[in-house]
């Protein structure tokens, strides 16, 4: 099984080329990307990749996802579904997702919602928090269930106006699953 792609991706990001931040088999998106992640192999990722849909995501190059090999604004977009709450520094990734596209490019997010996943009963992660781990460089990759930020929708736009990002758009249900929500960030 695979989950369904996104229909505001396509309408936003056909006929572009971008970077999938995180991409997983069971999760596509069907957009032009150069897909980059970390080397799953052997992890529970692989093994939930290999259950759900049995196959498992082939990466064009393998790196953190906060800290990539490309130069400034070489892409139109960059895309990641349920990657975000990996990071310990989400502030570091989207600024390293802003880096690499071009000017008025795109930043398509979609996170899980507190509210919608396993992460119910775990305190919101706060925007003072997520400044703290930014300021003090945070680079610990371990973390409860793996998720380092627990959010809602309102927490991430918090997180955009302190930052000055501008959201072209946001939905407070993803258009793919459901479980998260989806926002995107324009340069």
């Amino acid at each position: 099984m695979k989950f369904p792609e996104s229909l505001i991706a396509h309408v936003l990001l056909d006929g572009k080329k971008g970077l999938e931040i995180g991409p997983s088999a069971h999760n596509p998106f069907g957009l032009d990307t150069i897909k980059v992640g970390r080397d799953t192999k052997g992890t529970v990722y692989e093994a939930e990749e290999l259950r759900i849909c049995g196959e498992v995501q082939k990466l064009d190059y393998f790196c953190e996802g906060d800290d990539l090999p490309f130069r400034d604004g070489m892409f139109d977009f960059v895309v990641a579904s349920h990657v975000l709450e990996h990071f310990p520094d989400p502030i570091k990734a989207i600024k390293e997702w802003l880096r690499v596209v071009r000017r008025y490019g795109i930043v398509f997010i979609i996170f899980p919602h507190k509210d919608r996943t396993f992460d119910q009963d775990k305190p919101r992660t706060t925007l003072n928090q997520l400044v703290l781990r930014h300021q003090q460089a945070e680079t610990s990759r371990e973390a409860q269930d793996d998720h380092h930020t627990i959010w809602i929708t309102e927490d991430a736009l918090e997180l955009c106006a302190a930052m000055s990002w501008p959201v072209l758009l946001w939905r407070d249900a993803d258009d793919k699953v459901g479980n998260g929500f989806l926002f995107c960030i324009q340069k």
